[in-house]
C-alpha cells in the first residue's frame, strides 16, 4: 500500500509533463476525423483548451501556440496570426490597466473606499453593502484581483474593531498577507473581548454571540470577491472576457458596431446594480447581518459600542490619508475624462464626438490611449508661476503623475497575450472553416426557443467556469455561440453577450477565480461556505441575466432583428429569412 501511494505521489508530481505529452497524442484522431483544414484547427483549439483548463503551461504561454501551430499546420500564415495579438481591443484594455495603475499609485482607490464606508454606516448589513458597492465600483476600473486584495485588509480591520481578534481556529492553514493590512493594537482586541464577556450573562449567550460573530465575519469576507466578480462585468475594460467578446465580434462580424464602451455600460451597469442588491440580501440574511427577529435591547447593550469602535477605525484610517493631494485631484479629473470620452464617443442614441472625424478612424482604443499618454507628462505637483520669476527658488525636478516603471511593474502583460491568443484562435476558426463546420453540427438545435437557449448557455458557461479560467472559457465558447445563434436565426449578440457575462459568475469554489482564492486564503472560510452561498448566487445571476437579455438589452443592442452584418447559413440552398425569430414580439414562444 505504501509503495502504491509513493507511485501515485510521483505521478502527481509529474502530472504537468504527462498532460503536455499525452494530450497532443490523444488528440491525433481529430486530425483524421474532419476535413483537413477544419481538423487541424480543431486539433489546435482542443489542445489549447486542455492546456488552459489544466494549466499545464502558463495561460499566456498557451496563448502563444497559434503563432507556431497555425503556420506549421497550414491553417494561417504568420503575417495573419501575429497581428491578432495587438489589435485595437488590446490597446483599449491596456489603457484601462494603465489608468488603474495611476489610481493605485496615488492611493485614490483607498480614499474612495473609506469614504463610501463612512457614508453607508457601521451596522453589519450596511457595512457589507458598503463593502460590496465599493468593491464593485473599483472592479469596474481595476482588476478584480486588485480590488479584492485592497478591500480585504480594510474589512479585517473593521471586523477586529467590532468583535476583537477572532479566536476561532482558521478553517484551513492558508493565510493572506498584504502590505495594506491595518494592524490594530492587541490591547484594543483584548479590551473588546473583555467588554463583551462582561455583558454576556451566561455561557449560552456567549456561545450564541460567538456564532453570530463568526457568521458576520464570513459574510464580510465572502461578499468582497463576489462583488468584484459582479462589478467587473459593468464596463468593457472591467474584465478580460468582455474585451474578448468585442475582439471576436470584429473578427466574425466586421460590420458589427453596436457594442462599444457606452452601449455596454448602459446594459451591464443596471444588471450589476440589480445583482448586487439581491446578492447583498442573500449574503446578509444567510450570515445573520439582517435578522427577521432582532432584539434592540440586546443590540444596544452589546453591539452599539462595537459599531462606534468600527466607525472610529474607518475615520482614523481616512484621517491618516491626509488632505487630498494635487496629484489625487488630477488623477480623479483624468479618470472622469477617461470615462466621459468613452461614453460619448458613439452612444448611438445621439451623435457622439467621433462623428466629427472620418467614419471608422476613431475607436475606444484611441480614446483610452490619448488620455493615458497625458499621464506620463502631467505634473504630480501643482505648478507655480512664481517659480519662473524667482531666480533663487530651488531647481527641483517635477515628476509626472505616472512613470513607465510603475506601468511595467503593475500591468499584467500576460493578460494581453491571453487576449491575443483568443483573437488568433477566432481568426483561425474563421479562416479554416471550423466555425461553419461547428454550425452544421448544431442542426438538431434549430427548433430550440431562443430564451431557452439563453438560459442553457448561461448555465453551461457559469458551470464550466467554476473549474476553468473565465478568459479561457469564453475564448473556447464564443465561436460555438456565434454559430448556434445563426442556426437559431437570432441576433448573435443574443447568445454571445449572456455567455460572456455568465463566465464571470463563478462563485462556488475557491479555485474558480483569483478573488475567491484570496478570500479563502484568509482562513475563515471553508469550501462548503462558498459552495452553499455561491450556488444561490449562480442561480440568481443566471435568472437576472436572462431577464436583462429579454428586456432592456433588446433595445440597446437591437436584438429584435437580424442586422445587416449577419449572414445566415443557407438551408436547402436558400436562406430562409421568413423563419427569423422576433424575440421582441413574443420572447418566450419561438
Amino acid at each position: 500500500m505504501a509503495a502504491l501511494l509513493a507511485v501515485i505521489k510521483k505521478i502527481w508530481c509529474i502530472k504537468r509533463y504527462l498532460v503536455l505529452i499525452a494530450t497532443p497524442l490523444l488528440l491525433l484522431p481529430v486530425l483524421f476525423a474532419l476535413p483537413p483544414k477544419e481538423g487541424k484547427c480543431l486539433y489546435v483549439v482542443l489542445l489549447m483548451a486542455t492546456f488552459w483548463c489544466t494549466e499545464a503551461l502558463p495561460l499566456a504561454v498557451t496563448a502563444l501556440l497559434p503563432i507556431v501551430l497555425f503556420p506549421f499546420l497550414g491553417i494561417l500564415p504568420s503575417n495573419k496570426v501575429c497581428p491578432q495579438y495587438f489589435v485595437d481591443t488590446n490597446f483599449l484594455f491596456l489603457s484601462g490597466l494603465i489608468m488603474a495603475a495611476v489610481i493605485e499609485e496615488w492611493n485614490l482607490h483607498r480614499r474612495i473606499a473609506l469614504k463610501v464606508l463612512l457614508l453607508v454606516g457601521v451596522q453589519p448589513a450596511r457595512l457589507i453593502l458598503g463593502m460590496m458597492l465599493t468593491t464593485a465600483f473599483l472592479s469596474m476600473w481595476l482588476s478584480n484581483t486588485a480590488s479584492t486584495a485592497m478591500m480585504l485588509p480594510i474589512a479585517s480591520a473593521i471586523l477586529k474593531s467590532l468583535f476583537g481578534d477572532n479566536e476561532k481556529a482558521p478553517a484551513h492553514e492558508h493565510e493572506v498577507h498584504s502590505s495594506e493590512m491595518i494592524n490594530l493594537p492587541t490591547d484594543v482586541d483584548k479590551d473588546v473581548v473583555e467588554k463583551m464577556e462582561t455583558m454576556l450573562e451566561s455561557p449560552a449567550d456567549a456561545k450564541k454571540e460567538k456564532s453570530y460573530q463568526n457568521r458576520i465575519w464570513k459574510g464580510f469576507l465572502i461578499s468582497i470577491p463576489y462583488a468584484a466578480s459582479i462589478g467587473g462585468t459593468a464596463t468593457l475594460t472591467g474584465t478580460a472576457p468582455n474585451l474578448i467578446l468585442l475582439g471576436q465580434l470584429k473578427s466574425y462580424f466586421p460590420g458589427c458596431d453596436v457594442v462599444n464602451f457606452g452601449s455596454w455600460f448602459l446594459f451591464a451597469f443596471p444588471l450589476m446594480l440589480i445583482f448586487l442588491f439581491f446578492g447583498w440580501l442573500w449574503i446578509s440574511i444567510l450570515y445573520g447581518a439582517i435578522r427577521i427577529r432582532c432584539s434592540k435591547k440586546e443590540k444596544s447593550q452589546l453591539r452599539s459600542g462595537a459599531e462606534a469602535r468600527a466607525k472610529a477605525v474607518i475615520e482614523e484610517d481616512y484621517r491618516k490619508l491626509g488632505p487630498t493631494k494635487f496629484a489625487e485631484q488630477a488623477v480623479l479629473v483624468f479618470f472622469c475624462l477617461f470615462a466621459i470620452l468613452l461614453f460619448t464617443r458613439d452612444p448611438k442614441f445621439i451623435p457622439g464626438w467621433a462623428s466629427l472625424f472620418k467614419p471608422g478612424f476613431t475607436s475606444d482604443a484611441v480614446t483610452g490611449i490619448s488620455i493615458v499618454i497625458v499621464l506620463f507628462f502631467f505634473p504630480s505637483q501643482k505648478p507655480s508661476i512664481k517659480w519662473w520669476f524667482d531666480l533663487k527658488a530651488p531647481n527641483t525636478e517635477c515628476f509626472p503623475l505616472l512613470s513607465w516603471k510603475k506601468v511595467h511593474d503593475s500591468v499584467p502583460w500576460n493578460i494581453i497575450l491571453l487576449l491575443g491568443g483568443g483573437f488568433a484562435m477566432a481568426k483561425g476558426c474563421e479562416e479554416s472553416g471550423l466555425s461553419t463546420w461547428i454550425g452544421s453540427r448544431l442542426q438538431p438545435l434549430d427548433n430550440l426557443p431562443a430564451p431557452a437557449a439563453v438560459l442553457l448557455v448561461t448555465i453551461l458557461i457559469a458551470s464550466f467556469t467554476e473549474f476553468a479560467s473565465n478568459t479561457a472559457t469564453i475564448i473556447v465558447f464564443l465561436p460555438v455561440l456565434a454559430e448556434l445563434a445563426l442556426r437559431l436565426k437570432v441576433n448573435p449578440l443574443y447568445l454571445m453577450i449572456p455567455g460572456t457575462v455568465g463566465c464571470s459568475y463563478a462563485f462556488m469554489l475557491p479555485v474558480s477565480t483569483p478573488p475567491n482564492s484570496i478570500a479563502f486564503a484568509t482562513g475563515h472560510l471553508m469550501v462548503k461556505d462558498m459552495a452553499r452561498t455561491g450556488l444561490v448566487m449562480n442561480l440568481m445571476g443566471v435568472l437576472i441575466l436572462s431577464l436583462a437579455m429579454n428586456t432592456w438589452a433588446i433595445s440597446i443592442f437591437q436584438l429584435s432583428t437580424i442586422p445587416d452584418w449577419v449572414q445566415l447559413p443557407p438551408v436547402n440552398s436558400t436562406v430562409e429569412t421568413a423563419t427569423i425569430h422576433n424575440i421582441t414580439s413574443n420572447p418566450f414562444n419561438s
